[in-house]
């Protein structure tokens, strides 16, 4: 129960998080990308207020990692752009869409189907040698790619990919004493690929909505994250449920795109009717 409780405190600072880092990095001054704008917006109360919840959110979500698969943490927490939408609407006063409300609908099932599938276990070790080598090639070449990054779409699908590499390698490491972390270079790697996903992050927000940043970043991590947990790591799944869970990403991942395009359809009608 506590893993459950671990990832729901979770999804809802990552919501606050995303939120109040969509405004900071919509109003933040003209320049580059990458690391730059991250430096900054570390200027700027509000985004560093985000910040702090995304980091609560990953903190409660590595310790979630413990005891419950990658596709139901991933998954979980990738509710938080509905539960963004939700705080939007209560409180900045977003207008609510029928859309909206039905893709709440089919992400909260999907993620029902994950929770009676999941069965708690705890990851195989991977060799920290090997483990450099294959989680931080694609940390190595998003940092070298940076700067060629164009739209929308594509840094936000490499903030998917870098907070990838962070679930993965945090799953792994995450049944370890928390005072021996430091000693392990996968540790490292997971605080280098969570930079680099915050700077790809940052860039996504400041080009286009909140909602369709984290919608397709949110689509590639667990997509990703549900495949190799799975194959690679461990993860199980409770007998004759496979199809649960399957069908449950299918449909918190159909969920988070299909808010991120009702999204990115609303904004290009009220550009061609003003």
């Amino acid at each position: 129960m506590t893993g459950y409780l671990e990832l729901t405190a979770s999804a809802v600072l990552y919501a606050l998080g995303i939120v109040a880092q969509a405004i900071a990095s919509r109003r933040a001054d003209e320049g580059g990308g990458g690391l730059g704008l991250l430096a900054r917006l570390a200027r700027d109360r509000l985004y560093l207020i985000g910040f702090a919840g995304q980091v609560g959110g990953f903190a409660l979500a590595f310790l979630a990692r413990a005891r419950l698969p990658l596709y139901l943490v991933q998954a979980g927490s990738s509710c938080a752009v509905g539960l963004a939408t939700l705080f939007g609407i209560a409180v900045l006063g977003w207008r609510v869409r029928a859309v909206e409300v039905v893709v709440l609908v089919v992400m909260a099932a999907g993620l029902l189907l994950l929770v009676a599938a999941a069965t708690p276990s705890a990851a195989r070790d991977v060799p920290q040698g090997p483990g450099i080598v294959l989680f931080g090639l694609p940390v190595l070449v998003l940092v070298l790619v940076q700067r060629r990054v164009r739209g929308v779409v594509p840094p936000a699908a490499a903030a998917g990919l870098a907070f990838a590499v962070v679930a993965m390698t945090s799953r792994t490491l995450a049944d370890e004493p928390l005072p021996t972390l430091p000693l392990y270079p996968l540790a490292w790697l997971m605080v280098v690929a969570a930079l680099v996903g915050q700077s790809y992050l940052a860039l996504a927000l400041r080009r286009g909505s909140a909602t369709a940043t984290a919608a397709t970043m949110d689509a590639t991590t667990v997509v990703l994250t549900s495949i190799v947990g799975i194959a690679a790591l461990g993860d199980r799944i409770a007998p004759g449920r496979e199809w649960w869970v399957a069908v449950g990403v299918a449909l918190v991942v159909c969920g988070v795109l299909l808010l991120g395009y009702a999204d990115r359809f609303a904004r290009a009608a009220a550009e061609v009717t003003g």
